[in-house]
């Protein structure tokens, strides 16, 4: 098997001879400024003299936009209708039709929860039951497309019970219940701030305004009431308190500070707001900030291009908030469908979107990837035996409500526990023991070698030639290239080996490939 994978990664870097290298990734197309996304990228790259990527084939795109939008491989058939389909707007076409499929609100729902700490057991300790109501808040106003600000302001000033006002959790999935450490949780999530590296002044001020935040336990098992309490000493009765940019407001007796609050977060020209967000789902479908990292906005931490970010912060607003709406243009963009291919060593290059950066694909969505080629499932369960802790074997990774709910793949492929909301928590390095599991594991071995529906495609064509064709449009969303094919026959009578040992032998080479593993 290594031998055949050895084989085709050479097939891929040169076609022999006195050919030039046959790569897959790009199209010949003229690059053009067709969008103020791109007038602005352009731009700056032409202002640094950085020559930016050429564009991806439209085998690269299908896999790469199915996968950045919604967190999944195309089918082979969506993948051989999408290459043969002659329309020139095709692209944006197929946009449109992935903002409005259900996969949508699982992924987004999936990278929400990530940031807002959905875990029901240690450190957070939601408990299942108010899990599954926030995640099912969550994934509906993500399916919904709630505008950004109303989805925020309800999290925000939420009051009732946990299980019965989801919105609230957002108060109980904090590691302490300290005015500060609410404080600290907001200006994260929302701001894209860490308040550790703000005056001691400064973190107090804020934590005024989340200083009377109630909790109140009920006689039903783990439940919990949230509410603005009156009764309780505010942090500053009847006096001034100081808004993260520096506004001054006095906060009247019986005014709830986190609506106050809420009200200056949301405002249109508030200078983190749409900033924030803006900035991280650009970080989410292009794998850097424009400010990087995408939590740590700072007077210090300069945008690499102000103008872009600027440009779609204004979008945002004017869009009343429509998330979908900036998905949408950054996906329709020639920067975002630029190859991944640098056409130059410039250490500014990758900080200024020179190229689509390579990323492993997350952990969840690399083991739904699996499955899906193979049609096998996976398992998960918790070890406490409480209620919604036992997953159906058919539930995809993405659409895991639980932090706490997890496998060995899932730790070793680096998702993230969900503790802090940070970025950082999710780890896509690639690791030795991650490799391993790919190359030698019975779990990886058993998928494709017991998998009916491998079995069906490699049945499926009329010749050898057509076969492995079908087999990489189901693994990697394009047919092989003139090279491959010929290691493949090279590898099937090169010994005495049977026609479905090389093609499980090429199903595994495949799946270890880079191609297969990577967002490119």
């Amino acid at each position: 098997m290594k031998t055949l994978l050895v084989l085709l990664l050479v097939a891929l870097g040169t076609s022999g001879g006195q050919n030039p290298p046959v790569v897959p990734f790009e199209k010949h197309a003229e690059l053009t400024s067709d969008t103020p996304i791109d007038e602005l990228v352009f731009g700056r790259l032409k202002q640094l003299k950085i020559q930016p990527a050429g564009l991806c084939s439209d085998a690269v795109f299908v896999r790469r936009v199915y996968l950045d939008a919604i967190g999944t491989l195309p089918t082979a058939e969506e993948a051989r209708r999408f290459l043969a389909d002659r329309d020139p707007h095709k692209r944006s076409k197929l946009v449109d039709q992935l903002l409005a499929r259900d996969e949508f609100a699982d992924y987004w729902a999936m990278r929400w929860s990530d940031s807002l700490r959905v875990k029901a057991e240690f450190p957070i300790n939601l408990w299942p039951n108010a899990v599954q109501a926030y995640y099912r808040w969550i994934h509906t106003s993500v399916k919904k497309n709630v505008p950004y600000d109303r989805f925020v302001r309800e999290m925000l000033t939420a009051s009732g019970s946990n299980f019965r006002v989801p919105a609230v959790n957002f108060y109980r999935a904090v590691q302490n219940r300290e005015p500060k450490t609410i404080a600290a949780a907001v200006a994260l999530a929302f701001m894209g701030a860490r308040t550790e590296k703000w005056s001691e002044e400064r973190r107090a001020e804020m934590s005024v305004f989340f200083s009377q935040v109630g909790y109140k336990s009920t006689d039903e098992w783990k439940e919990e009431i949230i509410f603005f309490d009156a009764l309780a000493k505010p942090a500053k009765n009847g006096a001034e308190t100081v808004l993260p940019d520096g506004t001054r407001r006095r906060l009247l007796p019986g005014e709830d500070p986190r609506a106050v609050f809420a009200d200056w977060l949301t405002r249109s020209e508030n200078p983190w707001f749409a900033r924030n967000i803006t900035n991280r789902v650009w970080y989410w479908l292009l794998g850097r900030g424009i400010v990087h990292e995408p939590d740590d906005l700072r007077p210090d931490n300069r945008p690499s291009n102000p103008e872009l970010l600027a440009y779609l912060e204004e979008e945002l607003v004017a869009s009343k908030y429509d998330l979908k709406h900036i998905y949408r243009l950054i996906l329709n963009s020639k920067t975002y469908q630029l190859s991944c291919i640098p056409r130059t060593n410039h250490p500014d290059a990758e900080a200024n979107f020179a190229y689509y950066p390579l990323r492993r694909l997350d952990a969840e969505v690399l083991i739904d990837a699996l499955c899906q080629i193979t049609d096998t499932t996976e398992e998960y369960s918790s070890l406490i035996p409480e209620p919604f802790t036992f997953i159906p074997r058919e539930q995809h990774s993405v659409a895991l409500a639980d932090g706490s709910i997890t496998s060995s793949f899932l730790e070793t492929f680096g998702r993230p526990p969900r503790d802090t909301g940070l970025m950082s928590e999710r780890d896509n390095r690639p690791s030795a023991a991650g490799q391993l599991h790919l190359l030698n594991s019975s779990h990886i071995r058993h998928k494709i070698e017991q998998s009916e529906k491998l079995r069906q495609v490699m049945r499926s064509g009329r010749n050898p030639a057509e076969k492995v064709r079908n087999l990489y449009l189901t693994i990697l969303s394009r047919p092989p290239t003139k090279e491959e094919l010929l290691v493949v026959r090279d590898y099937a009578n090169s010994g005495q080996i049977k026609r479905w040992e090389v093609m499980v032998d090429l199903a595994w080479a495949l799946v270890n490939s880079a191609e297969f593993l990577y967002r490119h």
